[in-house]
């Protein structure tokens, strides 16, 4: 393994690299650990671009944890809107408001402590407490186990006794600016390390790398074959009351929860559009329907599943009787007070550029 010398050669010239290269992003222009948490809840599965306008609008609005711990889970899952996995945000501010009311807004620097958090786990602590702390604690997410699997040429062993890769980050990381080191190596995975060609002419760690060496850097680290996504039929409504129209909140929901949407459900085998509708409806609201037409079909992709989201255009026949829903109705130009799912928002693109008169002329 890596002696003394090495060591110090690799962490000075990756932090080399990284002083001069490194992108300026907006976490990157504090320690505030309550920013940088926040930055590294929201890139959890997301990609940067998509991030930074959520993380500046973010902070504008909710500046400190008081802030957010203060928020109903509404308002913050609308700042939220668009950037998917929300039990991110909902973990978050459980977190917020845990930290001030067990500890008096005193953000927990401490890696048991902190862990103890709802949806805080190794990774995130180690990035935020190395970070905003110096904290030598090193981390692994996908771009730096691409980086040290090449480095070393071989894949991860992970067992109960031992992680490898990160036995091996904890020898070299640099024990002055830890912090600095994880977050180069995670940008010399995402820039210069690529998935695919990565640019080794310009790592400042290729003099020593053995799949650069060997010229094998494609073969690690192994390629996993990805599962062919399930696809997922559901029918929903939009149902109308004069000029209104009803929405439901998820509650309880393991998926989307506390996002609002129209009433409706999965299709069963071989069970037709307008049955599951009507059935799902009852279900939901405890009431009948009378369908008009059919509005839209669009379909939409999450990580691991894929929806087929059909919306007909419906009033209601009957009597709400579901006390257990919380619901609301709404004119279309109220819809930007609730959070939506981003399959919602392609239903209602639609409907805006075709005219929602239309809609219920006939009402």
């Amino acid at each position: 393994m890596y002696n003394t010398i090495k060591n110090i050669e690799f962490s000075r010239n990756l932090l080399s690299w990284f002083s001069k290269n490194k992108r300026q992003l907006p976490w990157r222009k504090t320690k505030d650990p309550y920013k940088i948490w926040l930055s590294e809840v929201m890139l959890q599965q997301t990609q940067v671009e998509t991030v930074i306008p959520y993380y500046i609008k973010w902070i504008d609005r909710f500046p400190s944890i008081q802030h957010v711990a203060r928020s109903k889970t509404d308002s913050l899952l609308k700042y939220w809107e668009g950037l998917g996995y929300y039990q991110r945000c909902i973990n978050f501010h459980k977190s917020c408001q845990i930290i001030v009311s067990e500890r008096n807004g005193e953000f927990p620097n401490e890696l048991e402590e902190f862990l103890k958090l709802p949806g805080v786990g190794i990774y995130t602590a180690s990035a935020v407490l190395s970070i905003s702390y110096n904290y030598p604690i090193p981390l692994i997410d996908a771009n730096v186990n691409r980086v040290i699997s090449r480095f070393l040429a071989k894949d991860n062993i992970i067992t109960p006794q031992k992680n490898f890769f990160l036995s091996f980050l904890n020898k070299i990381i640099s024990k002055t600016k830890p912090g600095n080191f994880n977050e180069a190596l995670m940008e010399l995975g995402s820039q210069i390390c690529k998935n695919i060609n990565p640019l080794c002419n310009d790592c400042p760690i290729s003099y020593d790398c053995k799949s650069n060496q060997m010229g094998i850097q494609n073969l690690f680290p192994k390629k996993i074959k990805k599962k062919r996504k399930q696809l997922v039929k559901v029918v929903t409504g939009i149902i109308w009351k004069k000029e209104k129209f009803y929405i439901q909140k998820r509650l309880n929901k393991k998926h989307l929860s506390n996002l609002w949407e129209f009433p409706g459900t999965k299709l069963k085998n071989n069970e037709s559009l307008i049955v599951a509708l009507k059935r799902g409806v009852m279900k939901d609201i405890g009431s009948n329907i009378i369908i008009k037409n059919k509005i839209k079909t669009i379909k939409h992709d999450y990580s691991s599943f894929s929806i087929e989201l059909t919306l007909f255009n419906c009033i209601i026949d009957g009597i709400i009787s579901n006390n257990n829903c919380n619901y609301n109705f709404i004119r279309p130009s109220e819809i930007n007070l609730y959070a939506f799912p981003k399959a919602n928002h392609k239903l209602f693109d639609y409907i805006e550029k075709n005219g929602w008169k239309k809609l219920i002329k006939d009402f």
